[in-house]
């Protein structure tokens, strides 16, 4: 089956940018939300990302309107049903993830695919939680969306071949480059990136350095292109906290366990960018 009907579950930060990555590439896409006007925030942040393109001549004439014009709001999840593919880009929260993917499973199509972006969560779990666990996969994207070249496949034990040949032939579709990994908490990038992060909250912590001077000694000594802590905030504290509970919670191991400022900043709304505050704070032009 060929994907050309895309379903997404999601409208926030990754939800909006996969949405966007599709259409641009010639998928119809069915964008939802349960959360109200979060479907219309995204468009418009859609657009606004396109224009971007356009001033920097990134995109050719044409590409904003036909990329809008693929982009339909869907009123329930139900609108999904016979799209080809849906990918899941909701809340790190399982609860919330297995009440979508159980009413995926009974509403679409028998051949309907079935992927997770999710950051952390096994995949092997997400597919035991519908009757077609060979059409389930992990296809992790990274923020942001519509400049970052990787997509990490993740292969559940249950995931068939076509499932995963049709993924990563998509991915690629995309202008990304897609690797495969095998399924396992937090995946290859998050268990080596998350307790990174917290390892600079600790630091941030305890006192060691101040925020810009552990992420100048990451950016200036490890030539990483962005400190960890500022990482942290584009990606969002309530994110990361989310991922190493998931961490902490699979493996049984105290490596894991989330740093107390990370969870106090959580629990303080400090979300990072898209709170204005979190590390760091932001204006609306940072």
């Amino acid at each position: 089956m060929t994907i050309e009907t895309v379903g997404v579950v999601g409208a926030g930060t990754m939800g909006h940018g996969i949405a966007q990555v599709l259409a641009q590439h010639g998928c119809q896409v069915r964008l939802y939300d349960a959360a109200p006007g979060a479907v219309d925030s995204a468009l418009a942040r859609i657009d606004a990302s396109l224009q971007r393109f356009e001033r920097k001549a990134q995109i050719g004439a044409g590409v904003r309107a036909a990329t809008l014009d693929r982009l339909q709001v869907a009123s329930s999840l139900g609108a999904l049903a016979d799209c080809a593919l849906v990918i899941e880009a909701a809340s790190e929260n399982e609860t919330v993830k297995r009440e979508i993917f159980t009413a995926l499973d009974t509403l679409c199509m028998p051949q309907t695919l079935l992927a997770s972006n999710t950051s952390s969560i096994p995949i092997v779990r997400i597919a035991a939680w519908t009757t077609r666990p060979a059409q389930v996969i992990g296809m992790h994207f990274m923020n942001p969306v519509a400049l970052m070249p990787l997509v990490e496949v993740v292969r559940a034990p249950q995931t068939g071949d076509a499932c995963w040949r049709q993924i990563t032939g998509l991915a690629q579709r995309l202008g990304k480059t897609p690797v495969t990994v095998n399924d396992a908490p937090g995946f290859v990038s998050n268990r080596i990136l998350m307790p990174m992060i917290n390892e600079a909250a600790f630091a941030l912590y305890e006192g060691v350095a101040d925020a810009a001077a552990i992420d100048a000694i990451m950016t200036l000594g490890m030539n990483h292109p962005q400190g960890p802590l500022a990482l942290a905030d584009r990606i969002g504290l309530d994110t990361c906290l989310a991922i190493m509970d998931v961490l902490y919670r699979e493996f049984r191991d105290d490596k894991y366990r989330a740093c107390p400022l990370l969870a106090r900043k959580v629990a303080a709304g400090e979300l990072g960018r898209k709170s204005g505050r979190g590390f760091y704070l932001y204006t609306e032009d940072e």
